[in-house]
């Protein structure tokens, strides 16, 4: 019988609960109907419907993905062993159900069947729907894939990255540009610098009655100093657990390194560092090079990163981790703190991504925030604003809560 979780058939929501309940717009054959593919068509199921040849050929795609009791060791579904029977069945999804229900019957797919050895086989990379979860099981299979499939792989992981760029690039040029601009007020600046707006409300005190105009003893503006350039450090933890944060982080390392007032660096690790900022002007080149799994070194990945920073008021650090070290965690809590003592604005995201909370650990968390260092997770259209909010000098923590975004207390012992 298909798995109460599985995706809705095409035609609206499956019922379930209180949603079962008569829909005035939905006849009741279309309502057994879904209960039929809901339930899986076993005797019990107590509907006695019998489908069409399209809605059996759904019927037929769910039960290769859902059927099975899920007992610990036993295979589920039937797509059998084969690159082409599992392609014919993308392709069967593809025909039935729309793109959202395809991304999550595709993930189901690789997580529950195992279908990352046959995502190796080129007819099968061909086959599949390209979104962020595959990107990151193909950047997993990195180091295995063979070479007639590599071409392939790395065309599915540009369609997304270009699809990525396309979404966030405006929205962080615009807001990082916007926040450089600001944070370089002067009291001195040129009459086309000059920021009217502010410069009135400064000056409202000197008003002048007789004459219905303000007399503008002070002007505020924006300089254009090319020697305040911004440093920003993204580094980023490449265990397993941080597929979707590797993914858009290099999306967004790539729009930092493209933009002339940002000296950017953007640098991986796992037990081993590795300074991927030369290849930040292709994130495709980068995301296929990246190796996720293995252990986590943070303490040498701070060590690194801590040689790169060279004016530590000028320079804004993104770790990017859930924070459980398998190095030395004394030292990388000293070291964390040396850094953010030093002047840096430092912040690190627990999970950047569209996913929920993430799993993390709270001790070296809580230690974080106790030297200043906020910790939560951030989804990709708030991390714009999170540069921003770095930029401009602001309350990294307290405009985390306004956002609504938790971070973990510091510790009061």
């Amino acid at each position: 019988m298909t798995q109460p979780n599985q995706p809705a058939p095409s035609g609206g929501p499956a019922p379930s609960g209180h949603a079962a309940q008569a829909h005035p717009s939905v006849d009741a054959a279309t309502r057994l109907k879904r209960w039929r593919l809901l339930l899986g068509g076993d005797e019990a199921d107590g509907t006695g419907v019998t489908l069409d040849p399209r809605s059996l050929a759904m019927d037929k795609a769910m039960s290769m993905l859902y059927d099975g009791s899920g007992g610990p060791g036993e295979r589920r579904g039937g797509l059998g062993a084969s690159a082409p029977n599992a392609a014919r069945w993308l392709g069967d999804i593809r025909e039935y159900f729309p793109s959202s229900v395809v991304r999550i019957m595709q993930k189901d797919a690789i997580d529950r069947l195992g279908m990352q050895r046959l995502l190796l086989e080129p007819e099968m990379l061909e086959a599949v729907q390209p979104d962020i979860h595959l990107v990151t099981t193909l950047m997993s299979l990195s180091g295995v894939i063979p070479q007639k499939a590599k071409a392939t792989a790395r065309e599915i992981v540009r369609r997304v990255v270009d699809e990525l760029r396309r979404r966030l690039d405006a929205p962080m040029r615009t807001a990082v540009t916007g926040a450089l601009k600001r944070s370089t007020k002067t009291r001195r600046p040129r009459h086309n610098e000059i920021d009217w707006n502010r410069t009135i409300r400064a000056n409202l005190k000197h008003y002048q009655s007789e004459f219905k105009t303000v007399v503008p003893e002070s002007r505020i503006g924006y300089g254009r100093k090319r020697s305040q350039l911004r440093t920003v450090i993204v580094c980023l933890d490449q265990s397993g657990s941080m597929g979707q944060s590797v993914v858009y982080s290099g999306v967004f390392g790539a729009v930092l390194a493209s933009i002339p007032a940002i000296r950017s660096h953007v640098v991986t690790f796992d037990t081993s560092v590795v300074d991927l900022t030369e290849k930040m002007g292709d994130p495709v080149d980068v995301l296929m090079g990246v190796q996720l799994g293995g252990g986590t070194d943070i303490n040498r990945a701070l060590a690194y990163c801590q040689g790169l920073i060279t004016r530590p008021r000028d320079t804004i650090f993104v770790l990017v981790t859930d924070l459980y070290e398998g190095g030395d965690n004394a030292e990388m809590l000293k070291r964390a703190a040396s850094i953010a003592g030093s002047g840096v604005r430092m912040v690190t995201l627990l999970a950047l991504g569209d996913s929920g909370a993430p799993c993390f650990d709270e001790k070296n968390a809580a230690a974080f925030a106790s030297f200043g260092v906020p910790s939560f997770a951030c989804t990709p259209d708030r991390f714009p604003e999170l540069m921003a909010a770095a930029i401009n000098g602001t309350d990294i923590a307290q405009w985390a809560s306004l956002q609504g975004l938790t971070t973990p207390r510091a510790r009061t012992e």
